[in-house]
């Protein structure tokens, strides 16, 4: 089963956390902020140990946007990861509404708002 990093705006945490549980059902590890950082945690060192082991990144659109400081430094990270070699890959997933920044306007996505079950199941089926 794969590492699977959920990134999301903290305004949208209980459909992303919805869809961790989702992908978490089928077996996946899932990474999600509420349910990895404790008190006393270093926010940036838990982070970053969850984005080095994982395989995918879900990067969950949102109507709030994806440009938030913790959501960017994310994707975009994962995004020069993916670039420069290691088998990581990004998976969009419109979870509340917007649009993808332009350099992820190219990459299929799975439209959880238009069809929750639906764009589940292609989400999963992405996720090897």
């Amino acid at each position: 089963m794969a590492n699977v990093f959920i990134s999301h705006r903290s305004s949208d945490t209980a459909e992303a956390e919805r869809l961790a549980q989702a992908v978490q059902a089928v077996g996946h590890k899932v990474w999600f902020d509420a349910w990895e950082l404790n008190i006393g945690d270093s926010i940036v060192g838990r982070m970053n140990e969850g984005l080095e082991g994982a395989a995918y990144l879900v990067l969950c659109y949102s109507s709030s946007g994806v440009d938030s400081p913790w959501m960017s430094r994310e994707w975009l990270s994962t995004l020069a990861r993916q670039l420069s070699g290691p088998g990581v890959k990004v998976l969009p997933v419109v979870l509340t509404g917007g649009r993808p920044p332009a350099i992820l306007a190219d990459i299929k996505y799975a439209d959880l708002v238009k069809d929750w079950t639906l764009g589940v199941a292609e989400l999963l089926r992405a996720i090897k």
